[in-house]
């Protein structure tokens, strides 16, 4: 697929689905999230790993492929910093922004592989969930140019999936065998409520989530995996591969029940991921790249 054809496709896809609201303060782009009660906390505490490594002040923060801002969570990333500017490829994108932001933010439509900034401008960098977007041969670049706007210093995170995660691999039978159980939990729930004379959708209970279930329709991802980030940015910027997640959206659908202790479990997962941040980083399903630039040496 050539570029301005990949670049095209996320651009209408974010337009048009992604970005779109589905209800109740919803896009539809949050259909790849686990939203349920039962691990709102765990959620809540990974979007923080970000701002723990970011300047808390300064004039300009980047939030490169910023999307709408759309979880509270990413708001607060810039609550030290004059303005935040959101760079999207999506226009869309940037006016949903501009309603969480206001003034706080500086809107620019521009595509992360071609950044219209000047060097060493920024204070802090964050994109998340965007570097995944571009083919093979532009990542290196987009980590390169990303870094070079970076102020002396300071510091930059990305979020991004791996293409494989070795531990989620080995949890796939278990995920099986769950999600039958789940099936057949929501199956007897729907008998329970006919007998009732109940409306089946009524029923409160969160091992029901067939909606969030819905398979999406998606755009253009190219991911990479732990060795390809360390053999190919390796000498080039610095870096240090930490865990945003160790789990992905399908393991916290089957496996985290409240019947099951779920709040419990991800209780005991986060302080895993805390105690081997980079185990679960490399391992795990979502990484937390952080670069920092060293201070300008005074000659």
């Amino acid at each position: 697929m050539q570029e301005h054809n990949i670049k095209g496709q996320v651009r209408q896809f974010y337009d048009q689905v992604g970005w779109q609201m589905a209800g109740e303060g919803l896009y539809q782009n949050a259909r790849y999230e686990d939203l349920r009660p039962v691990s709102r906390e765990y959620i809540h505490r990974c979007h923080m790993r970000v701002k723990r490594h970011l300047a808390k002040s300064g004039d300009y923060l980047l939030d490169a492929g910023s999307g709408p801002v759309q979880y509270p969570e990413y708001v607060t990333y810039s609550e030290g910093y004059k303005r935040r500017v959101c760079m999207d490829i999506s226009i869309v994108a940037l006016k949903e922004a501009r309603g969480r932001l206001g003034e706080k933010g500086l809107y620019v439509v521009a595509d992360i592989a071609r950044l219209p900034f000047k060097l060493e401008v920024f204070d802090g960098i964050v994109s998340l969930h965007t570097i995944h977007h571009l083919p093979m041969e532009e990542k290196v670049a987009a980590y390169e140019n990303l870094y070079k706007r970076l102020k002396p210093g300071r510091a930059m995170v990305t979020v991004d999936g791996w293409t494989i995660s070795p531990w989620m691999t080995r949890m796939t039978l278990l995920m099986r065998i769950a999600d039958r159980l789940n099936s057949k939990q929501a199956k007897k729930l729907e008998v329970d409520a006919t007998l009732l004379k109940e409306d089946p959708a009524s029923i409160d209970n969160d091992s029901v989530v067939e909606k969030t279930k819905e398979k999406p329709v998606g755009t253009f991802v190219h991911k990479i995996d732990a060795n390809w980030l360390k053999k190919t940015l390796q000498g080039r910027v610095p870096f240090r591969i930490l865990v945003w997640r160790s789990v992905s959206v399908r393991f916290l659908r089957s496996m985290i029940q409240p019947a099951w202790g779920g709040r419990f479990w991800l209780k005991v997962l986060y302080r895993l991921e805390e105690w081997f941040p980079r185990f679960f980083g490399e391992k795990g399903q979502y990484p937390l790249i952080v670069m920092k630039k060293p201070e300008s040496v005074e000659v």
